[in-house]
């Protein structure tokens, strides 16, 4: 409990000084991109702490490219 509340008291703290400075510049778009980026961050750290398997993006990469290796192994013997 006090981990997500420590998670979300620094993701504010960030907020709180990045945020300022992009919306008096009017810069929209990057603030937008902060905003996302920082909430997927604080989503997966809560994540974590709260022990949920986060699965690994290469674990796709051999997902998609297993059979293709397979394919080219069997036409290469």
């Amino acid at each position: 409990m006090w981990m997500i509340v420590g998670i979300v008291a620094t993701a504010s703290f960030f907020t709180m000084i990045e945020a300022p400075p992009l919306f008096k510049a009017k810069k929209k778009k990057e603030l937008w991109l902060f905003s996302i980026l920082l909430l997927i961050g604080t989503g997966l750290c809560i994540s974590v702490s709260l022990d949920i398997v986060i699965p690994n993006p290469l674990d796709l990469v051999y997902v998609v490219f297993k059979p293709m290796s397979r394919l080219l192994d069997n036409l290469l013997k």
